[in-house]
C-alpha cells in the first residue's frame, strides 16, 4: 500500500534551504486529502514567495487569510520556514523550541490486533527491538474480547513497562465504559480515542476513572482548551500535519503543559522527514508532560535516511546537537523533478 506524501522544497535568498513534508496517512484516517496538498500550494505557496522566512507567525497568519484549513499543506511549509530558521540560527530545532529536556525522546511500539496471545508475542518481539512503552490496537462491539486483551497484556506486561490501548474511536461510550469499568482494577495504561466525537469522550471520562488520551477529535487549539476546561482526559497526543505545523503543534504544547496534560508529540505520517521534525518538539517538552512518541516511517519499506535523524535506538531517539534545523533532508534524486515552482 501506498501513502500520499508530499514534499516542500523552500529556499532563500541567500541560498538556505529549508525542507517540510505533508502527509495526512492515507484517505481514511483524518478529514485530509493527501492528493489535494499539491493544489492547495497553488495558493499557499505564493504567500512565501519575497518574504522573510523568520517571520513564521505572521506567514501563518497570511496563509490562514489565503487558504482556511488545509492543515498537512501548511504544516508542510510551516516545517520548512523553522528548517530555515534553525540552519540560519546554526542550531537543532529542540533548541528553538525552548532546549532538550533529558538525552533523548522514549518511543512507543504499535501493536496490531489480534488474539490475546498474538497480541502479547507482538509485545515481546517489540520488546526485543528495545521498546518499553507499546500501543496496542482495540475497539469494536466484541466487549469480552477487548477484557481479555487487555487482561493478557498486562498478565504479561513487566512493571518497567508502559501501554496505552488505542481505540481508535472504535467504542460507543456504553461499550467504553463497560470495558474500562471492568478491567479498573488492573489496567495500567492510558486508553486512547476511545470514542468518535470529545463529546462522547466526556461521557466515558465522567463515568471512569482510567486516564484517557485524546487524539483524533483534536484538531485546533480551541479543541484542546474545550477538552480540558470538560475534563474529557488527561492528555493528548499532538500532531503537526493535523494541527497545521509546528508552530501551532508548539502553541498546543504550551498550553498543554500549563494546565498539566501529559503528551505524545509525533506527526501524523511520513517520512523520517516529519518524524524528525516532531521529535525536536518532543525533545523540548519537559519529561513530567512528555509520553513516549510514535516513528511513522518505521512502518515503510523505503527509508531514504537510515540512521539518521529520528530513529529508534533501544527504544529511545537521539538527536544530534551539532545539526542546524531539522537535521535530515530527502535526496532530490530520490524524490525525482519537482511537480511545481514558484517564484
Amino acid at each position: 500500500e501506498a501513502l500520499d506524501s508530499n514534499f516542500v522544497r523552500v529556499e532563500t535568498d541567500g541560498g538556505l534551504v529549508g525542507w517540510g513534508e505533508g502527509c495526512p496517512w492515507g484517505e481514511t484516517y483524518l478529514p485530509a486529502f493527501g492528493g489535494g496538498i499539491g493544489a492547495a500550494m497553488e495558493l499557499l505557496a505564493p504567500v512565501l514567495v519575497g518574504e522573510n522566512p523568520g517571520d513564521i507567525d505572521r506567514l501563518n497568519r497570511a496563509m490562514d487569510q489565503a487558504l482556511p484549513g488545509h492543515p498537512s499543506a501548511k504544516s508542510a511549509l510551516d516545517m520548512a520556514l523553522w528548517d530555515i530558521a534553525g540552519k540560519r540560527a546554526g542550531a537543532p530545532l529542540f533548541e528553538l523550541f525552548g532546549g532538550p529536556e533529558g538525552e533523548g525522546v522514549a518511543v512507543n511500539s504499535s501493536i496490531s490486533t489480534g488474539t490475546p496471545d498474538e497480541m502479547v508475542a507482538l509485545i515481546d518481539a517489540a520488546r526485543a527491538k528495545g521498546y518499553r512503552t507499546h500501543s496496542a490496537k482495540i475497539g469494536g462491539a466484541d466487549i469480552a474480547g477487548d477484557i481479555a486483551r487487555i487482561e493478557a497484556i498486562e498478565a504479561a506486561l513487566p512493571a518497567y513497562e508502559n501501554v496505552t490501548y488505542d481505540i481508535n474511536r472504535a467504542w460507543v461510550p456504553g461499550v467504553a465504559i463497560q470495558v474500562m469499568q471492568s478491567v479498573a482494577g488492573s489496567a495500567r495504561g492510558w486508553f486512547e480515542q476511545p470514542c468518535q466525537t470529545l463529546d462522547q469522550c466526556a461521557v466515558v471520562a465522567a463515568n471512569t476513572t482510567q486516564p484517557i488520551m485524546l487524539d483524533e477529535c483534536l484538531h485546533t487549539f480551541q479543541d484542546h482548551l474545550d477538552a480540558w476546561s470538560r475534563s474529557a482526559g488527561q492528555g493528548c497526543k499532538i500532531k503537526p500535519n493535523r494541527l497545521g505545523g509546528l508552530t501551532r503543534t508548539r502553541q498546543v504544547r504550551d498550553f498543554c503543559v500549563a494546565v498539566g496534560w501529559q503528551m505524545h508529540v509525533e506527526d501524523v505520517g511520513g517520512t523520517v522527514l516529519a518524524d524528525t521534525a516532531a521529535l525536536h518538539l518532543a525533545l523540548s517538552t519537559p519529561e513530567e508532560n512528555r509520553l513516549a512518541s510514535w516513528l511513522a516511517h518505521a512502518h515503510l519499506v523505503d527509508d531514504y535516511a537510515p540512521g539518521e535523524g529520528a530513529c529508534n535506538e533501544g527504544g529511545m531517539v537521539r538527536l544530534a546537537a551539532d545539526k542546524p534545523g531539522i537535521g535530515v533532508e530527502p535526496p532530490e534524486d530520490w524524490l525525482g523533478e519537482p511537480l511545481r515552482h514558484f517564484s
